[in-house]
């Protein structure tokens, strides 16, 4: 087992965005494999990155000291059962929604097992992973699984594995919440007599420099509103609107209501 050599199995966006990231940071191209079962795919990506690729499980996975699991769920098990006589003995990290380290584990052979939920701005490298490992991953494994990561963002690990189901709600599905509100503004700046382009750029800068102040200040993000909001102008009549309408209530509801999908999703997958 050559521990230096990385395994993908699937060859989406998200096995593409942390091999474009692997390779920008220095990694040679043969040092990767991806098992891809679509011709057009593997043809993306050997012309895209260089990587070797493989219409099917071989004996070559053998050599792989890590493996990626970025097909879809419900192709989980299909996918690694001819994997699984090849790489019981190495680390597992899982990219894919719902499949539980249980069942990577049985299925694979091996009890180092991480789970990783990540999100959609990890294809320019600014998203964020939440992590899981089981007891059997040591402290080198989790370095590594780090390295593997860290171009595609920044990660946080959670001791338990079922509080991936909140980082999902919350960091997994948060980009569509931000772009949700993007819309709404967008569609005031229109309704209030500016353009829809006019109306995006003010809407992104405002997110991006509000999120950037916020990561830089000590303060915590109550106060900074605070200091926006003075009393009887412009943004206490918008936040006593939304206050009104209970929007914090319904937000805070609805990132519950996909954390509670996302456990259903795991019971349905199994393990």
């Amino acid at each position: 087992m050559d521990t230096s050599h990385i395994l993908f199995i699937g060859g989406g966006n998200m096995a593409s965005a942390i091999v474009g990231g692997l390779l920008k940071a220095g990694r040679p191209p043969q040092s990767i494999s991806v098992v891809e079962p679509f011709e057009a795919q593997r043809d993306r990506l050997q012309a895209q990155y260089g990587v070797h690729t493989l219409a099917a499980a071989d004996a070559g996975l053998a050599r792989a000291g890590l493996v990626v699991w970025a097909v879809k769920p419900q192709l989980f098990r299909e996918a690694a059962a001819p994997c699984a006589p090849f790489v019981g003995q190495a680390l597992h990290l899982s990219v894919m929604a719902g499949i539980r380290s249980d069942a990577i584990a049985q299925a694979t052979g091996s009890e180092r097992v991480v789970r990783a939920m990540p999100n959609t701005p990890a294809l320019i490298g600014l998203g964020i992973s939440g992590l899981f490992a089981r007891p059997a991953v040591s402290t080198d494994d989790r370095a590594l699984v780090e390295q593997v990561l860290q171009p595609t963002g920044t990660t946080c690990w959670v001791e338990r594995e079922q509080d991936l189901d909140a980082v999902t709600a919350l960091s997994g599905s948060g980009p569509a919440y931000v772009f949700y509100f993007v819309e709404a503004m967008m569609q005031a700046a229109v309704e209030m007599g500016l353009s829809e382009a006019q109306g995006k750029q003010l809407a992104l800068a405002t997110f991006a420099g509000a999120t950037a102040l916020a990561q830089q200040s000590e303060d915590p993000p109550a106060l900074l509103r605070e200091r926006v909001t003075s009393k009887g102008g412009t943004t206490h009549a918008a936040l006593s609107s939304l206050e009104r309408a209970d929007v914090k209530a319904a937000f805070v509801a609805a990132l519950k209501a996909a954390q509670q999908r996302a456990r259903e999703l795991g019971d349905e997958f199994g393990g």
